[in-house]
């Protein structure tokens, strides 16, 4: 198995994939996975149509942890952003979601900025959300690399305000808040 280099450094198996998967497709946003055919619609003995399998109940995955946030509104809503103004990804926002976000190089990473090498690919930093107290905060990963706000290193877990600037690497970042006191995320996915 000869492994393939993409533009961005990573390694993969061209038998298998016609493009890198770690790259992806660019701007490409998908919210849910659609089935392929594994619950096609077949008519009952009664007339009535379900679909295949446990007659209209649904499946879950009990092993998934699932935010309170969307366990509470069904669905997994943005709740602010960062966004690059300076580095190798200038221009470009990432979504932060409810709770924790770790920030790093990784595709398995909820905010991946993988065009800075100078970033972990993982836990390089973590910003959250606490729907609770409806509060924003940056903490340090787990790695080497350091984590600037405001200029000032980040050792322990900060508050986050609106428009703070944190630098990752080579990246800076600016801080925009969705969710606070104006504005919350409900039981019915609309504002509360």
């Amino acid at each position: 198995m000869a492994l393939q280099r993409c533009d961005k450094g990573h390694y993969y198996d061209p038998e298998s994939y016609s493009s890198c998967p770690s790259c992806g497709v660019h701007d490409l946003d998908l919210q849910t996975t659609q089935s392929r055919a594994v619950n096609v619609a077949v008519a009952a003995a009664d007339g009535v149509t379900q679909a295949r399998g446990d007659a209209g109940t649904k499946q879950r995955d009990t092993e998934v942890t699932v935010a309170i946030v969307r366990k509470k509104t069904g669905i997994d809503p943005v709740v602010g952003w960062l966004v690059c103004v300076d580095g190798p990804e200038k221009g470009r926002d990432y979504r932060i979601r409810s709770e924790k976000n770790y920030i790093g190089r990784g595709s398995n990473m909820d905010i991946c900025i993988s065009g800075d090498e100078t970033i972990s690919r993982e836990n390089h930093a973590m910003i959250s959300f606490n729907p609770r107290n409806l509060r924003f905060g940056i903490a340090p990963g787990n790695t080497r690399g350091l984590v600037y706000l405001n200029g000032e290193e980040v050792g322990v877990p900060v508050d986050l305000k609106p428009y703070d600037l944190i630098e990752i690497g080579q990246s800076k970042l600016l801080f925009v808040g969705f969710c606070g006191a104006k504005f919350q995320w409900g039981q019915d996915g609309g504002e509360s």
